[in-house]
C-alpha cells in the first residue's frame, strides 16, 4: 500500500524541490501565468492554492506563515493585497493547470499553470517598468 506517497518527487531532493516550488510560486503570483513541465504544474497548483487559501485569511500569522514558505516580500504582499481580495469569495480553484504540447528539445510535455480570474496585464508587468525606468534614466 502507499499510504503518505502523495507527491512527485520531480527527481530532486526535498530542499531543492521546496526551492523550486517557492520560485515557482512566487513567479506564478507575480506574472499570473507561467509555463513549465507538466508534472511540475501539477504539484505547484495545490502548493500555491495552499498559499491563496492563506491569504485570504489575511491575519499576520497567515502572512507569517507564507512569507515563511516563499520568502520573496514583493510576492507575499501581491498575494495579501490583491490575489486575497480577489478570492475572497471563491471556495477553491484558484488556479488551473492546461496542456500545452511537447517541449521542443527533449519531448517534455509543457503545461500552463495559471490563476483563475487573472489579469492579463500582468504578465511581463515588472519587466515593462524596469524597461520604462531604464528609458527614463537613460534620457537624464
Amino acid at each position: 500500500m502507499r499510504h503518505g506517497h502523495g507527491y512527485r518527487k520531480l527527481n530532486r531532493t526535498s530542499e531543492h524541490r521546496g526551492a523550486m516550488l517557492a520560485n515557482m510560486a512566487c513567479s506564478l503570483i507575480e506574472h499570473e501565468q507561467i509555463k513549465t513541465t507538466l508534472p511540475k504544474a501539477k504539484e505547484l497548483k495545490p502548493y500555491v492554492e495552499k498559499l491563496i487559501t492563506l491569504a485570504k485569511r489575511g491575519d499576520l500569522h497567515a502572512r507569517r506563515l507564507v512569507a515563511s514558505r516563499i520568502g520573496q516580500e514583493a510576492a507575499v504582499e501581491k498575494l495579501f493585497a490583491t490575489l486575497g481580495a480577489r478570492y475572497k469569495d471563491r471556495q477553491g480553484g484558484y488556479a488551473r493547470v492546461l496542456k500545452a504540447g511537447f517541449r521542443y528539445g527533449d519531448m517534455a510535455p509543457m503545461g500552463l499553470v495559471e490563476l483563475v480570474d487573472r489579469d492579463p496585464a500582468a504578465k511581463g508587468a515588472g519587466d515593462r517598468a524596469r524597461i520604462a525606468a531604464a528609458e527614463a534614466a537613460e534620457e537624464e
